[in-house]
C-alpha cells in the first residue's frame, strides 16, 4: 500500500496516509473510470493519465488507472513543492522573499532557447513560479543530502531515492513518485496535514497559486524532464477551488522529446473545462 496515494490496488476503504488517519473511500462506487478523456491526449499526441478527486463527495475521475496509480515517473519540478517545504522548515529558506544571487551561469533550455527568466537573482516565490532549476538545486545543496533523506523518509515520499546526486536526484530518474502518490501530496498540503509547521505549508501553499478570480482559484506546479528512454515528461499538480470548495488533480504525460511544454496546462484546462469548471458553478 502506498503511504501517500489516495487510490489503492485493492480499492480498500480506509487508508492510513504518513501516519495521518484520514477516512477516504476508495471502493469501486466511487471510482469513475474516463476513457472519454484519451481524446484530449490523442489531440496532444501524448499518452499519459489524469486523476480529479473530490474532496466533498470522495468521488474520483480517473483516466488510465493502471499507470495512474502503479508507473512511477521522476517528479521533476513537482519536487520543488517537497524542496521548498524542508528549505523552509529547516530554516534554509526564510520566507518566500529570499533571494538567491544568481551564480553568473547562462543556462540554455533543450530547444535552445536562453533561460532568461533564470538567470538572474531570484526570490524563492520568483523561482517556484518561473520553476527555476538553479535557485532549488542550491537549496538542495544547502539542505544537505542527510537532511533531505530523512524527510523524504519521513513523507514516504515516493522510491524515496536520492542516489550520488543530492542536487539532482528529482531530475535524473532516481527519484520517482506515482501520479496517486503526487495526489496525496497536494490534498494533505492543502489541509495542512504535512508533517510541517503550518507556517511552512501555508507559504508553500500561497505560492502554488497561479490563477484567481471570482469564478475559481488554481493551484499547482508543473514538472518536466525526460525518461530513460528520451521521451518528453510532463507533470502538473494541484487543486482548483470553487465556491470555497477544493478539487484535487495531478496530471501526467509522455511524448516524443520535441513536444512543447505548454502543452500540460493547455490539456489540463481542456480536461477541467470539460468536467464543469472555470464558471463558478461546482
Amino acid at each position: 500500500m502506498k503511504d501517500w496515494g489516495i487510490l489503492t490496488k485493492r480499492w480498500v476503504a480506509l487508508i492510513i496516509i504518513a501516519g495521518t488517519f484520514l477516512l477516504v473511500a476508495c471502493s469501486p462506487n466511487n471510482v469513475k473510470i474516463d476513457n472519454s478523456l484519451k481524446t484530449y491526449f490523442d489531440e496532444q499526441q501524448v499518452t499519459g493519465s489524469f486523476g480529479l478527486f473530490d474532496n466533498g463527495s470522495g468521488k474520483f475521475v480517473v483516466y488510465n488507472l493502471s499507470r495512474f496509480k502503479d508507473s512511477a515517473y521522476m517528479p521533476a519540478s513537482t519536487f520543488k513543492i517537497v524542496n521548498a517545504l524542508i528549505g523552509i522548515e529547516t530554516g534554509r529558506i526564510v520566507n518566500e522573499k529570499m533571494v538567491i544571487k544568481w551564480d553568473g551561469v547562462v543556462r540554455i533550455f533543450p530547444n535552445g532557447d536562453t533561460a532568461t527568466a533564470w538567470n538572474k537573482d531570484l526570490t524563492m516565490e520568483e523561482a517556484f513560479k518561473v520553476s527555476a532549476v538553479p535557485y532549488y538545486q542550491e537549496i538542495a545543496r544547502r539542505i544537505g543530502k542527510d537532511t533531505m533523506q530523512r524527510w523524504l523518509d519521513s513523507l514516504s515520499y515516493g522510491n524515496r531515492k536520492i542516489g550520488e546526486k543530492p542536487d539532482a536526484f528529482w531530475l535524473d530518474n532516481t527519484l520517482k513518485i506515482t501520479a496517486d502518490e503526487e495526489l496525496g501530496l497536494v490534498k494533505r498540503l492543502y489541509f495542512g496535514q504535512l508533517p510541517f509547521q503550518k507556517r511552512t505549508q501555508d507559504i508553500v501553499k500561497k505560492i502554488m497559486l497561479q490563477e484567481s478570480n471570482a469564478n475559481y482559484k488554481l493551484s499547482y506546479k508543473t514538472g518536466w524532464g525526460f525518461t530513460e528512454n528520451g521521451n518528453a515528461l510532463g507533470w502538473i499538480a494541484g487543486w482548483i477551488e470553487e465556491n470555497n470548495h477544493p478539487y484535487f488533480f495531478v496530471l501526467n504525460v509522455e511524448g516524443k522529446p520535441g513536444i512543447a511544454p505548454s502543452l500540460r496546462l493547455d490539456l489540463l484546462k481542456a480536461i477541467l473545462k470539460q468536467q464543469g469548471f472555470f464558471e463558478g458553478k461546482r
